[in-house]
């Protein structure tokens, strides 16, 4: 395939597109810049663009030559409240905001893979559906983008879904992996108020102190996850906040926590919640206490369906390279929103190296870091990617259809040529 010299001859226009997204990034669901400037960048490739309702999306459909089904691309472009420490000369120009996660190379890539595939519209035995979604750092852009038809924007159901991630620190440019299964985790997030009685803090006995209750509170929790949740299907609960109090000598009326949990799987996640509820109001009430206890759940987990996580494997090698691609061994903790639509068709997300030149991959500040930089030279790689992963997989549901018991990982001749 073809795909990788000509993602390289468009590097230059993907990197100025990446560099204004990075300049300027945006945050949540209202993304207009955004929305803009990924409008202007597919124009002229006849796609068929209908921008979101509730939220500032881009849906665009490339209609292919042949008929055939539809296939789904997604790229995420929403950036974090973080303050950019990089020095980077397209740094962001929007204090408190940051392109940290590298959605800005997958907004870019995304486009680029619109150019790759509609100049080869002719081949397609089938369709393509764009999606450029806001709102995947926790507002759950997907969900919505799902609500508003973006599965069947193309006339008909999907009957696949592709996502990327770069990641600044642990790969290479261009080494892509994924796995079958379960590829990154649910996410929860709770907060947990103890409620007792104030008083002084030379007199406890007086009063009903939640602090002990609090602090007893996060190691029950850590002990949950050591003896009831099974090593094979895991669980992470980090309390990463805590507060009570507003001086020492006082003994406060509440106090609070919050944590974030992640799971593997549907099981897990039902388990850990009913321990991490019943812990909590336990140990409340052996210290006196009252806890209310607000349990949100957020993304559940990202789960690559077997076969096409096969596929992809197989793709990745042939477009860039067989020794550039391995299968993941475990999953990541991280999640994604890009799990609501892989709970809706079959699908596969890939993690891609972006970790710069010069620089220690295993030692790079990480995603959602400040200093967290990705390189530029990841974007060819990702465009052809994502463009060999829909004009394979329409290939081969063509394939498919004519030889029911074709190999689905296998090169057609189609594809060869």
């Amino acid at each position: 395939m073809d795909l990788l010299p000509d993602a390289h001859a468009l590097a230059p226009v993907l990197t100025a597109l990446r560099h204004s997204l990075h300049r300027e990034p945006e945050l949540g669901l209202d993304l207009p810049l955004t929305q803009a400037k990924v409008t202007a960048a597919l124009d002229g490739l006849g796609l068929e663009i209908t921008p979101g309702r509730a939220l500032t999306s881009v849906t665009a459909v490339l209609r292919g030559g042949r008929p055939g089904p539809a296939v789904l691309l997604r790229g995420d472009m929403d950036a974090l409240p973080v303050q950019e420490d990089t020095g980077l000369p397209y740094a962001s120009v929007l204090d408190g905001r940051m392109h940290a996660c590298g959605h800005d190379l997958h907004t870019a890539a995304l486009v680029g893979a619109a150019h790759l595939l509609a100049a080869r519209r002719e081949e397609l035995a089938g369709d393509v559906v764009f999606m450029f979604q806001p709102g995947e750092e926790g507002q759950g852009g997907a969900r919505i983008m799902i609500d508003e038809g973006v599965l069947d924007a193309a006339g008909e159901r999907v009957v696949a879904a592709y996502a990327l991630h770069v990641v600044s620190r642990g790969a290479p440019i261009g080494f892509a992996a994924t796995r079958p299964g379960p590829m990154l985790a649910a996410s929860d997030t709770v907060h947990v108020t103890v409620r007792g009685a104030g008083g002084h803090g030379s007199s406890p006995h007086a009063a009903v102190d939640p602090v002990p209750a609090l602090c007893a509170t996060v190691t029950a929790l850590q002990t949950l996850v050591t003896r009831e949740i099974d090593i094979f299907d895991p669980a992470v609960v980090t309390v990463g906040r805590l507060e009570a109090g507003t001086a020492p000598n006082v003994i406060p009326e509440s106090g609070r926590f919050s944590a974030t949990v992640r799971t593997f799987s549907d099981a897990s996640r039902a388990a850990v919640r009913t321990a991490f509820e019943r812990t909590v109001h336990g140990v409340a009430a052996a210290h006196g206490v009252r806890a209310d206890i607000d349990y949100v759940h957020q993304y559940p987990p990202t789960v690559n369906h077997d076969g096409e996580a096969a596929f992809a494997l197989a793709t990745a090698r042939d477009v860039l390279g067989e020794d550039r691609v391995f299968a993941a061994p475990t999953p990541m903790a991280g999640s994604e929103d890009f799990s609501f639509v892989l709970r809706e068709v079959p699908g596969a997300f890939l993690g891609l190296g972006a970790c710069p030149v010069g620089t220690d991959p295993a030692t790079a500040p990480m995603n959602h870091s400040p200093q967290a930089v990705y390189d530029d030279g990841a974007l060819p790689h990702a465009a052809a990617l994502l463009a060999g992963l829909a004009l394979r997989r329409l290939a081969r549901t063509t394939a498919d259809a004519a030889s029911p018991v074709a190999d689905p990982t296998a090169l057609t001749a189609q594809e060869r040529r």
